[in-house]
């Protein structure tokens, strides 16, 4: 116990051993499965990391899957950049665009990193 405490409390045991009661106890251990080889389901991807639905033109440039998560989307733009190399060398901030990219990014010469991710949203179907 710190001395802060003590002094806090004063010399009053009734006091300082409800203070050590406290500071001691360990703490409570997570309520374990109702039965000892029960499986708990998987949490459920929210925000970025949930699947969404594509636009054709997105599904043909990821190898055609009907989802992607918008993280994992971001990703393969970015291994793509990397592999064709079209990170423009004097400005890095910048993307040349060939023209697989042309059709995802509007027909845009260059794009900023920073708004590659708001591109590709239009991507994204919208589902309610």
């Amino acid at each position: 116990m710190s001395t802060t405490a003590w002094r806090a409390l004063g010399k009053c045991r009734v006091l300082m051993n409800a203070a050590k009661a406290t500071a001691t106890k360990p703490a409570a251990k997570p309520a374990a499965a109702a039965t000892p080889g029960a499986v708990t389901p998987p949490a459920q991807l929210k925000g970025i990391l949930k699947p969404m639905p594509v636009s054709p033109i997105f599904k043909d440039f990821i190898g055609g899957a009907p989802e992607i998560s918008r993280a994992h989307a971001t990703k393969k733009i970015w291994e793509y950049i990397k592999l064709h190399k079209l990170q423009n060398p004097s400005n890095r901030r910048e993307i040349i665009c060939d023209q697989k990219l042309k059709t995802l990014f509007n027909g845009k010469e260059t794009v900023g990193i920073m708004e590659v991710a708001g591109l590709l949203s239009q991507h994204f179907v919208k589902t309610r």
